[in-house]
């Protein structure tokens, strides 16, 4: 059985490796994010919103080094939950992203952590996500790089029509309640 399933996660490692591009920010992304996040609200500050968008693109390749990831972000979830790999779990990168811009200690902008429920087809799924201070997740922008194995992905979260996206809490409790736990 063991010989089976190393069988399956490589030809899913051979099928899916196209599926994994190299970096291909560019500065231009770099801007492009900044002045949405800056667009968020005239209270935020150009400076901090600049900020945050070179931390969030140039902190998902330090991640996407340190969790080793060289597949699409599947299959490295595979290696993660095999054992062939430490970190590199939505849930790791959500952590992490989140982890590093609190340490900025924004005044204009606020961060949350984002969860999109399982569905029929998709397993649960946590990104980080950025608004305006004061505003609820709904007015921000996703900060996803695990769902392309760390190059970034970000959009309003309301544009980003691939995943439902709700506060973690609030799926969290869903979640427990569902499943007879206490919530």
């Amino acid at each position: 059985m063991k010989i089976i399933t190393t069988l399956l996660v490589i030809s899913m490692t051979l099928v899916l490796a196209g599926c994994s591009a190299g970096p291909s920010e560019t500065q231009g992304d770099v801007d492009d994010l900044a002045q949405s996040i800056q667009a968020l609200g005239p209270e935020v500050d150009p400076n901090e919103a600049r900020r945050a968008a070179e931390i969030a693109y140039s902190y998902s390749q330090q991640l996407k080094r340190e969790y080793r990831v060289t597949d699409s972000a599947i299959v490295h979830n595979a290696k993660v939950i095999n054992g062939f790999r430490e970190r590199g779990l939505c849930n790791h990168w959500a952590e992490d992203m989140l982890k590093r811009l609190r340490q900025e200690e924004f005044r204009t902008l606020s961060l949350h952590w984002v969860t999109s429920p399982p569905t029929t087809f998709r397993i649960i799924h946590h990104s980080a996500l950025i608004s305006k201070a004061g505003d609820s997740m709904y007015q921000g922008i996703i900060l996803d790089p695990w769902r392309y194995g760390g190059d970034l992905f970000w959009a309003p979260v309301v544009d980003d029509t691939r995943y439902n996206w709700r506060p973690r809490m609030e799926v969290r409790e869903e979640l427990l309640r569902a499943s007879g736990g206490v919530g």
